[in-house]
């Protein structure tokens, strides 16, 4: 993907800046630039953002009415560490550059700043990163990184067997949706040649959740299937 501002594909970037006159000039100035910019005044309407869809980059304010960016940049490495992020706050202090850094900014832009200035510095990041996003689902506090068959909870790497990595795939590629235990059943082992009856899912089920740690987004729809559905 290229990010030069004759690009015909628009820029996809979240803002959580909490003063709205900052945010509304950055927003029009950057929209004049073919991007498209949600701007979020809480930290908590950007993260729930955040697990539906993450964008091509994400700016952050330090102070925020809710909480620190600091803290919503730690969270947000832990998932998507491919996502660029750029500091944008009146902290600036080596104290706090340093901080912003270590939490796993990308970039650190101090409060006053130009406007151009700032977008050449994300174009840049863009440029620089190549913006490739792995193949990633979330889940509440779940990952499946499909790209190293890796499957995270809070950030710690958990053991699954092949049929239980291959239910919670199908679960996560279908979140919000109910997955039939004939499908899974189908799609698990049956596609494989493997014929097995109907009490292997439900033991492979039981032992998922234990591995998973019970997690209340994995919902079991009564004589019917499962759902994977966010909760937090």
């Amino acid at each position: 993907m290229k990010y030069e501002s004759e690009s015909r594909e628009m820029i996809d970037l979240y803002y959580a800046e909490d003063d709205e006159t900052v945010a509304q000039a950055v927003k029009e100035y950057l929209e004049q630039e073919n991007f498209r910019v949600t701007v979020f005044s809480m930290l908590a309407g950007m993260k729930q953002a955040l697990r539906s869809r993450q964008p091509d980059l994400v700016l952050l304010d330090w102070n925020m009415p809710d909480g620190q960016g600091n803290e919503l940049c730690g969270w947000l490495r832990a998932r998507w560490p491919w996502l660029p992020v750029i500091f944008l706050t009146v902290r600036g202090d080596s104290h706090d550059v340093v901080g912003g850094f270590q939490k796993g900014a990308d970039d650190y832009v101090v409060k006053p700043f130009e406007l151009e200035v700032l977008h050449s510095r994300i174009l840049a990041l863009l440029r620089r990163t190549g913006q490739v996003k792995v193949n990633c689902y979330h889940c509440d506090s779940l990952t499946l990184d499909m790209d190293k068959m890796s499957v995270f909870c809070d950030g710690e790497e958990l053991v699954l067997s092949q049929p239980e990595y291959q239910i919670l795939l199908l679960l996560m590629e279908n979140k919000g949706k109910t997955v039939t235990r004939k499908q899974l059943l189908e799609k698990v082992w049956d596609s494989n040649g493997n014929y097995v009856n109907d009490n292997t899912l439900t033991v492979t089920i039981k032992r998922l959740r234990e591995k998973l740690h019970q997690p209340a987004c994995l919902k079991t729809i009564r004589s019917f299937g499962y759902r994977m559905e966010d909760t937090l």
